[in-house]
């Protein structure tokens, strides 16, 4: 296999390929990592179904006179460093109307959630077909620079967000009904997921308020047991405090690990949403005008007629993908979310019960001890 490395940044743009080294070959006896997942991918090019071993791990950062970014190693049967801010770019154009998984974000991007990234593209019905993807994940440094060098120019590009932005300006007349709906789901979802995040965000920072303060009593208690006669009392209660905050660690990096990063990946997700509804809307407007050109303009029939037919043709394939698509993103983002709050739920359970558990044997250690006094005095 070989190793190169995936880089997070900001320009679109940029794809760049560090240094290679070779590593062992690829065996089946090779133990796989905890946070590995086979994915079988079929590609249009080979007849047999191969195994697709995914992990993404050694973040590292990069930093020149004009951006900074972090790569990290992914482990496929080969091991690639990328940038991959640019694949997601090549998804997008070559599927508008799919909802492709967010990349997530570079200041909260971690190995599980790059590698998650990767996950859903190559558990997706239709893009791990995708050429883009499997050159992503395969190819070597000079086939990816004559990989890109076939995408789209920049005056290209440039035409392109112009016409996007002028579609925009013009706006759909008549949007069907099924994507009206859709539309004000996604409103509605974003504002919703929105708020769940910024809940969850102070929920976590008034926990970390909250475990800092009482980190601060347990030494307290313990000093103020070193001057008093019930020095015991004291260094129990010292003692419970401290259980307490490690089951409050606990819950915190259950929060920060399974709840939050969903969440927030929903966000992303909602946004991306909104990008594919746009898209849509942009090839339609597209059609309309094509249309309406047609109906007021004698001359060129034929030219505006063969454009308007590869329009349609364009707009129901569009229609078509985003259809199929949203079924399948609204069960897995059910699926995901229950999930989340289902687990976190337990997690919540479990974490006050154990804290009432070490107060209750607490009080009943108290109850105990005055017990036995009241018996001493009694004698």
């Amino acid at each position: 296999t070989k190793s190169h490395s995936v880089a997070q940044g900001e320009d679109k743009d940029d794809l760049e390929v560090f240094g290679m080294m070779d590593m062992n070959s690829f065996s089946p006896m090779m133990p796989t990592s905890p946070l590995s997942m086979i994915n079988q991918i079929k590609f249009e090019d080979e007849p047999d179904l191969k195994d697709l071993f995914i992990t993404v791990d050694e973040p590292e950062s990069h930093v020149t006179t004009i951006e900074t970014f972090i790569t990290y190693r992914i482990i496929t049967k080969t091991s690639l460093r990328r940038r991959n801010q640019d694949f997601l770019g090549k998804l997008e154009e070559a599927h508008p109307t799919l909802i492709i998984p967010p990349l997530p974000e570079k200041f909260i991007v971690k190995g599980m959630a790059l590698q998650k990234f990767l996950n859903r593209i190559a558990d997706h019905p239709t893009l791990t077909f995708n050429e883009d993807f499997k050159v992503f994940l395969t190819a070597q440094a000079w086939e990816l620079w004559s990989h890109k060098k076939q995408g789209p120019v920049l005056l290209s590009r440039m035409g392109q967000t112009v016409r996007a932005v002028a579609s925009s300006m013009r706006g759909v007349k008549n949007r069907p009904e099924e994507f009206m709906k859709m539309n004000n789901f996604i409103e509605i979802f974003s504002q919703k997921i929105n708020l769940i995040d910024k809940i969850s965000q102070r929920i976590y920072k008034e926990e970390r308020e909250y475990l800092d303060e009482m980190k601060e009593y347990g030494p307290i208690y313990i000093l103020w047991s070193a001057s008093e006669d019930l020095v015991d009392t004291l260094r129990n209660v010292a003692s419970c405090i401290d259980r307490c905050c490690k089951a409050t660690e606990k819950w915190m990096s259950g929060l920060s690990e399974a709840l939050l990063p969903v969440v927030h990946e929903y966000v992303l997700y909602s946004e991306m949403l909104m990008s594919v509804m746009k898209r849509r809307d942009q090839i339609q407007a597209e059609l309309d005008s094509k249309v309406e050109a047609l109906t007021y303009k004698k001359a060129d029939t034929d030219l505006l007629t063969e454009e308007t037919g590869k329009l349609e043709d364009k707009v129901e394939c569009a229609n078509n993908a985003l259809k199929a698509d949203w079924e399948r993103w609204k069960q897995n983002m059910q699926n995901d979310i229950n999930s989340a709050f289902t687990d976190m739920a337990e997690e919540n359970i479990h974490y006050y019960e154990q804290c009432l558990a070490t107060w209750e044997s607490f009080l009943t250690s108290q109850t105990d001890l005055q017990l036995e006094e009241a018996s001493d005095d009694k004698a």
